[in-house]
Order: C-alpha cells, then structure tokens, then sequence
C-alpha cells in the first residue's frame, strides 16, 4: 500500500475502498437503465439493469444477461428495488441513484455521464 503526499507536506495512507450502502428505491419510474438489486422476502432474487419501466412504478422489467431471460418485477407481489451508488468507469465519478433519480436534483442532463438522458429530456 502506498502513501499519499498531502498539500501540506504530511505523508497519509491511501484510503481503502468503503463498500456503499444500499438504498430501497420506491420510485421505480425513475430507474431506466440503472443498475439495481431486485429483492423478495430480504432475500436478493436478481440483479442487473432495468430495461423497462412502467410510469406509475408498478412494474418494472430487469435487461437479459446471459442465460438470464429479460423479467418482470411487479411491486404488488412484495418485490423491492434496492440501489447502490457505485463508481463508473469512463468520464463518470459517483452516480448517487437513490438521491438523484427520486428527485433530489432535477437539473436536464445531470445524468448524463453515462450517455443516458434523463427521462423527461427532448429526443
């Protein structure tokens, strides 16, 4: 492990990766294309992205990957959606999906770092 120099001239050690906490998601409508946990029960029956979703967040519908066919979640069989900010790769830092999604900032194109429009941004 290596040391960090800081501005002041003191030697620190390089921080450890902190797992982030994940966040129950009640507004499924904001979630297209986001990477998420599907959970029944307290139990994790599914993760990946979410490919489709319905405009009142009654449903939504989880991508293909690889032998896993594309699947429908429906909130009032007792599914939840669970979010975890994480860090991406390419031009993004941190992509807070539990903060940002459910209306926390609603600035056009605050999501776009990852080539994704917010869903209320003109074609």
């Amino acid at each position: 492990m290596s040391n960090w120099l800081m501005e002041d001239g003191t030697q620190v050690a390089e921080p450890k990766e902190i797992p982030m906490k994940g966040y129950k998601h009640g507004d499924w409508k904001h979630l297209l294309h986001a990477p998420v946990e599907i959970r029944h029960g307290g139990k994790t029956v599914r993760a990946g992205l979410v490919d489709a979703v319905m405009p009142d967040s009654s449903a939504l519908w989880i991508a293909a990957e690889g032998n896993l066919p594309r699947q429908m979640y429906d909130a009032a069989r007792g599914y939840e959606v669970w979010v975890t900010p994480r860090e991406l790769d390419g031009h993004s830092a941190f992509r807070m999906t539990s903060e940002l999604l459910a209306g926390g900032l609603k600035q056009p194109g605050v999501l776009a770092t990852t080539g994704d429009q917010p869903s209320d941004a003109p074609s």
